[in-house]
């Protein structure tokens, strides 16, 4: 483990396998992928994990911001002792994958990236208008709660900020999936997966919340491409 980790991220183990992390998205847990965990596991030594400040993650000291997440990963990865792992992220689970992959690109295995964002220009701009009013009616609150609000909202808001150009260096095959009726609309779906060499990309009928909304459907598509890569 890093020495400067100052968080424990909780996880779920299941599965045997080449390693899989799953990176649920904001204000979310890894519960989000209970529907996939199951299928996934007959495959891979699958890892839930709970971002920090997440589900049963604590918060910890350092800045709650996606790129201290995708450091937290290595540092998870250390300490469970993965050299190398698949990476399925879902929304901020997909951009803390991408910043990881620019970063650690030597760790990376694949990328599954379901309905990520480059900037916050990538949200649907009526979603974008409501949780700029919300945060400016919680940003200056008193309550742990409202606080943590905050944060959530000031990642969505202000973050990521990856460079279009910047995916060009991603080396690890590369699903992109989005829901048709995504918070982030198709033309940015689209941008992510022109810029990434070989990326391959899938639409599913369904929302920023496909996985959820049609697992097996996700799955399939999940899995077709891993039959591809020979994961």
């Amino acid at each position: 483990m890093g020495e400067e980790m100052d968080v424990l991220l909780y996880f779920d183990k299941s599965g045997k396998g080449a390693p899989l992390l799953l990176l649920h998205g904001n204000g979310d847990d890894h519960g989000f992928f209970r529907g996939q965990v199951a299928r996934l596991s007959e495959r891979f030594t699958v890892y839930a994990v709970d971002t920090r400040g997440h589900g049963q993650s604590p918060m910890g000291t350092k800045p709650f911001t996606l790129s201290q997440f995708a450091d937290d990963l290595k540092d998870f990865m250390e300490e469970q002792s993965i050299e190398k792992a698949h990476l399925l992220g879902a929304s901020d689970g997909a951009n803390i994958a991408m910043l990881f992959a620019l970063r650690y690109p030597n760790r990376v295995a694949s990328l599954v990236l379901n309905s990520g964002n480059l900037d916050p220009s990538g949200l649907d701009p009526a979603f974008l208008d409501e949780i700029t009013k919300r945060y400016e009616a919680v940003r200056t609150a008193d309550s742990e709660k409202m606080r943590r609000e905050a944060g959530l909202l000031r990642l969505m808001l202000f973050e990521p900020q990856i460079a279009p150009d910047a995916l060009s260096k991603i080396a690890a095959p590369t699903l992109v999936i989005a829901g048709d009726r995504d918070l982030i609309p198709a033309a940015h779906t689209r941008l992510v997966a022109a810029h990434i060499p070989n990326a391959k990309l899938v639409f599913l009928p369904g929302t920023h919340a496909v996985a959820e909304e049609d697992p097996q459907a996700f799955n399939d598509a999940v899995s077709s491409f891993y039959d591809g890569i020979g994961a």
